[in-house]
């Protein structure tokens, strides 16, 4: 099930694109929805401070928060959800790319270009809901999705796994060198370690500036300044190649 929240305040657009989402599951029996509609971007923000969806279909231009700037409060809240935005004007294409979007369409949306871009959607999302890692802490074995994953950090003897929405989990004592144990993270392109103690998830790095890098919560990551100019030209390339895919 994908879980998906509209937002826009033109009454007519929220019905226009429930109606394509419809018709898309039709045709995709095998991916199923749950839709909500919001008429404002404060109404969406509000709602996810308790549920977090896994796509959001957002106008870009709307009175009083407009698309761009809830996009960009969703990932500080921790939102990991995949965005596609929605506009009249190419004009701020761009700025999109701040809130790590996925696709941006020019109205009028027709199936023809809506679809294309919900099956790479659909088929993103299935991949990360069954990829995992298993952590074995202290109080037993327990699974953390990866794309829950900001970053990983090493802690005196143990490591730490910081996850969107504030959760962190620790593992038992490591017998083995840091690299090592998140090998199995640095399989997936977007993990990168960055010096002898941190490992980041470049879906979830929002910006890379003088010796930190700034999470989707706004967490500021401490990396080595040596390491900068090669740490945001791999999370640059990250995102191009993403969107290129």
């Amino acid at each position: 099930m994908i879980s998906v929240a509209i937002c826009d305040d033109d009454e007519k657009q929220l019905e226009t694109i429930s109606a394509l989402l419809t018709e898309y599951q039709a045709l995709r029996p095998d991916v199923s929805m749950r839709v909500s509609g919001f008429s404002s971007g404060e109404s969406l923000i509000a709602c996810t401070k308790s549920v977090f969806f896994d796509l959001y279909i957002l106008d870009v231009l709307m009175p009083g928060v407009n698309g761009i700037a809830v996009g960009l409060r969703l990932r500080e809240m921790g939102a990991a959800g995949e965005i596609i935005y929605l506009s009249a004007s190419r004009d701020f294409a761009v700025e999109s790319y701040q809130a790590q979007a996925f696709f941006y369409l020019l109205k009028p949306v027709a199936s023809d270009r809506l679809f294309p871009v919900l099956d790479r959607v659909a088929a993103l999302l299935n991949r990360r809901q069954t990829e995992e890692i298993l952590i074995h802490t202290p109080g037993g074995p327990e699974r953390v999705a990866l794309q829950d994953i900001l970053y990983v950090e090493r802690v005196q003897r143990s490591m730490c796994y910081h996850c969107a929405g504030g959760k962190a989990v620790s593992s038992v004592s490591l017998r083995v060198p840091f690299q090592e144990a998140v090998s199995s993270l640095l399989k997936h392109r977007c993990f990168l370690i960055c010096g002898a103690s941190i490992a980041l998830n470049l879906r979830h790095v929002n910006a890379v500036e003088q010796g930190v890098a700034i999470m989707s919560d706004a967490t500021r990551v401490p990396i080595p300044r040596r390491l900068g100019a090669q740490i945001r030209r791999a999370w640059m390339d990250y995102w191009l190649e993403a969107n290129a895919t």
